[in-house]
């Protein structure tokens, strides 16, 4: 089974400018990420940007690098972009890793393009892990996602779903006993490249404007989603400078 990896990398980040060529031991944080991707054996690992900073970054440490139009609103739309530049064939497999992971595993980049293979009826494919921790569900940074009893996703949500009253009535509310409905998204996509084009191209929904997760979209059309438990559980993003610093600590260590 083969597929791509492409590496949407914005400059502008309104909690964190600059995020992706901030250091960490040593390296730009996109290097690190640019590693993990071609350490899962990929046919082709692309980092995709609108700026000239990066840019130049990404070819100093020898990675392929497509620069493309500044007037997209997602990484899914910076996708498609890349797709049509090199000419990707409809069932080509790509994974969207986001730069800001660069403590990704391998082997979930992995599953996410063997869920998205192994299921002709999936349109996209993500992970999921257990989550355990009253103070993750009600976090609305944690994005939490309901599935079915085929791991197909029925809803992604900030909020606390799915509501367990009895405990979360309570005050504080507490967490149930049986954690097993309760999941965490991992925001690492897998799409077909016929798919993308048609996704970017599909009506905007209030719900995914509400919610601000772009995945309601594709549910809202009819589309599934296959979200498997992720066979190793990622470290954290980077958002803001305190996770830049608990991510340095880590890879230092």
């Amino acid at each position: 089974m083969g597929f791509r990896v492409v590496i949407p990398a914005r400059y502008a980040s309104v909690r964190l400018p600059g995020k992706p060529l901030l250091e960490i031991a040593g390296k730009p944080m996109l290097q690190h990420v640019y590693e993990k991707a071609l350490a899962c054996h990929a046919d082709e690992v692309i980092i995709a940007t609108d700026d000239e900073r990066i840019y130049k970054a990404a070819e100093s440490f020898g990675a392929k690098v497509c620069l493309t139009a500044d007037t997209h609103q997602s990484g899914t739309e910076r996708l498609a972009e890349v797709a049509e530049r090199y000419g990707f064939a409809d069932n080509d497999i790509v994974i969207n890793l986001q730069g800001d992971e660069p403590l990704m595993p391998g082997s979930c980049i992995k599953q996410v393009a063997e869920a998205l293979a192994s299921n002709s009826e999936a349109s996209i494919s993500t992970l999921c892990t257990p989550i355990d921790s009253i103070e993750d569900l009600f976090d609305p940074n944690v994005v939490k996602v309901i599935r079915d009893s085929k791991d197909f996703a029925l809803y992604f949500s900030r909020a606390p779903i799915p509501w367990s009253r009895g405990h979360f009535d309570q005050t504080p509310p507490v967490m149930p006993k049986d954690t097993s409905l309760y999941h965490r998204h991992i925001g690492l996509y897998g799409y077909r490249a016929s798919y993308i084009r048609n996704y970017i191209n599909s009506e905007h929904i209030q719900l995914e404007a509400t919610e601000s997760l772009e995945q309601l979209r594709a549910l809202w059309h009819g589309d599934r989603i296959i979200v498997p438990v992720a066979k190793e559980i990622p470290g954290p993003g980077v958002d803001t400078k305190a996770d830049l610093e608990k991510v340095a600590s880590i890879i230092s260590n």
